[in-house]
């Protein structure tokens, strides 16, 4: 079956996006999928999405400790103090995405966020989780890249004020935050 789980490293039956490389195989283990909370967490996690738009995420996995240290660790209260001098520092930066664009709404972003109450953004991002989980797929042609849940959140969180956050982002994100659990039927992290 196109798109099936493929055995990995150790035998074990994974998503065949996971295969390509061993960062893959370890973000797909260990992380993909797997619930997240808080809000600095989700905002990195937002903020990464973002990022990776037009991009492959291993372009991104691979500069995660260059985003952290740039964006301090994405402490919504530090980088919403960030001002034009950062932005051009963040413009120059080797070890992330130098996208104008981007980077100010990630700025943008933070300072919206430094605005709300401490759980809030958890609270909105985690209210738009499906009520019922979805069948579990059997191939990556039955996982969605846009789901109704998917562009309520994109929806709430623009009106919220945020940037960069269509609904094929948002639905990321709710994939990679365990808000929704796309491993494949087989795959050895589907139950973990």
């Amino acid at each position: 079956m196109p798109g099936a789980a493929v055995a990995g490293p150790d035998g074990g039956l994974r998503c065949p996006w996971a295969l390509s490389t061993e960062e893959y195989v370890a973000y797909h283990d260990t992380e993909w999928g797997r619930p997240v909370h808080g809000d600095d967490a989700l905002y990195e996690r937002l903020c990464l999405e973002a990022f990776q738009s037009g991009l492959s995420w291993l372009t991104i996995l691979r500069r995660r400790e260059g985003f952290r240290k740039a964006f301090a660790d994405f402490e919504i209260a530090k980088v919403a103090e960030f001002g034009e001098a950062d932005a051009e520092r963040l413009l120059a930066d080797p070890g992330i995405i130098r996208n104008r664009a981007k980077i100010a709404a990630t700025l943008a972003n933070a300072k919206v966020l430094a605005g709300w109450g401490a759980g809030e953004l958890d609270e909105l991002i985690w209210s738009h989780a499906p009520e019922r989980p979805a069948a579990a797929p059997r191939s990556t042609t039955q996982v969605p890249a846009v789901t109704p849940e998917s562009v309520a959140l994109a929806k709430a969180l623009k009106k919220a004020g945020l940037r960069f956050v269509g609904p094929t982002t948002a639905y990321a994100l709710m994939q990679a935050c365990g808000l929704v659990n796309d491993h494949l039927a087989t795959c050895v992290s589907r139950n973990q």
